[in-house]
């Protein structure tokens, strides 16, 4: 393969990986907003999308490029929102079962009273 060819199949192997990092960068936004509308069952569609993305990437280690540096920042930097978003549902979740809890045990009380 000649120098000429080896740079148009780097070339476009680091086109691929720009639009994955750009896709997986769209996926991540649109997770951070079905999370905050608690539309669980559509961001776990996106999760597995984003994971497909992630491994593919993680495969080509193409990402280790200086030239992409600038992308997997923005895309940490959303993983770190998503995370603290989806942490702060876990808590609310958490404390709505808990409430149902203390609602049925207290609606068993009575009914047992009565």
């Amino acid at each position: 393969m000649s120098i000429e060819n080896t740079d148009i199949v780097l070339d476009k192997q680091s086109c691929r990986v720009s639009s994955s990092l750009d896709t997986l960068q769209a996926l991540l936004e649109k997770q951070i907003q079905l999370i905050c509308r608690s539309d669980y069952r559509n961001f776990e569609a996106l999760t597995e999308q984003a994971d497909s993305i992630v491994d593919e990437l993680a495969r080509t280690k193409a990402i280790e490029q200086t030239k992409f540096k600038e992308q997997c920042e923005r895309l940490a930097k959303l993983y770190e929102k998503l995370i603290l978003i989806v942490a702060a549902q876990k808590d609310h979740v958490g404390n709505q079962v808990r409430r149902i809890r203390e609602g049925r045990k207290a609606l068993g009380a009575y009914h047992n009273s009565g």
